[in-house]
This record gives C-alpha cells, sequence and structure tokens, in this order.
C-alpha cells in the first residue's frame, strides 16, 4: 500500500503473526488494534491501510480482525472521544468490554517511543491478580518480539495456575 511516496507494509514479525493467526495455529486467540493515532486523518489511513494490506492472498488484515471476532469492529484505532491518549484508561477497557476476553489473558505489543504504553497498561489493566502482558517494540513489531510475547504470556498462565 501507498501514502504519497511512501510505501506502507507490515512488519515482517507483524506478517509472521498474522499469518500464524491465519491459519490457526493458536486456537480461540482473537486478535485486535489499539492504536492511538492522533488525528482523525490518521485514523482514516489507519483503517484504510489495514484494509489494503494482504496477510495472505485474498485476506488483509481487516479482513482478520473481523473473522476473529465474529464480523464485529473491536478495533479501538484514534485519540478522539470516547478513546484518548491514554490506552489503559480507554483503548483496553473499551477491548475488555467488546471482546470479552480479561486482561489477564490478553497479550499487547505497543511500538511507541515516546511514552510507556505498555507499562500503564500492565499497572492499570489488571484481573485475577494478573495484567496484561506486554511487549514494547519500538523498531516495530519483529519475529523475535512475537515469540518473545507468546513466551511472555504462555508462562504468565503458567503462574496463573500456580496461584
Amino acid at each position: 500500500a501507498m501514502s504519497g511516496r511512501a510505501k506502507i507494509s507490515l512488519h515482517k514479525g507483524a506478517l509472521i503473526a498474522l499469518q500464524e493467526v491465519h491459519d490457526g495455529k493458536y486456537p480461540g486467540m482473537k486478535i485486535a488494534a489499539a492504536s492511538s493515532a492522533d488525528t482523525p486523518f490518521a485514523v482514516k489511513v489507519g483503517r484504510q491501510t489495514l484494509k489494503m494490506l494482504e496477510v495472505v492472498p485474498g485476506v488483509t488484515v481487516w479482513d482478520l480482525l473481523l473473522r476473529e471476532n465474529r464480523g464485529k469492529d473491536v478495533n479501538q484505532i484514534g485519540r478522539s472521544p470516547p478513546l484518548s491518549s491514554d490506552k489503559s484508561k480507554t483503548h483496553f477497557p473499551i477491548l475488555r468490554e467488546a471482546t470479552g476476553v480479561p486482561y489477564d489473558r490478553q497479550l499487547f505489543f505497543d511500538d511507541c517511543n515516546w511514552g510507556d504504553h505498555c507499562g500503564k497498561v500492565e499497572r492499570a489493566c489488571t484481573e485475577n491478580g494478573q495484567g496484561v502482558v506486554t511487549v514494547r517494540t519500538p523498531n516495530g513489531l519483529r519475529e523475535e518480539d512475537w515469540r518473545e510475547g507468546l513466551r511472555k504470556y504462555a508462562l504468565s498462565r503458567t503462574q496463573a495456575v500456580v496461584r
């Protein structure tokens, strides 16, 4: 996809993650987008781009996001009310309500370089004594970040069983 003269594409790790979800490697896993795009135009471009980028031939990121949530758009993109720049106070509570997925069963990757959304979400969004599992991805989602997130999530589930 193009935005003006700039090419828009998925980071390799994001593409691998989405392809694995598409292929059913993680039964029961749901995916959603939480973005604090800072202008209405950025929200529009972001949503449109998700509808253009393909995970596999003929299946876009948007198609997969809808498939994983039974056709419902649960994605939280932007900062306009009811959303804000603080994902822990707006995006995640709305996602929790829309998906029914408890915080302690969520995995969040964030590429923000000017704030710590991961830390805020971990601290504020807790359930059953555990928070959202997070991975900072300051260079975009690389394959090693995806694998680290899966490891951290598996470890959190093991710790939950022990409690």
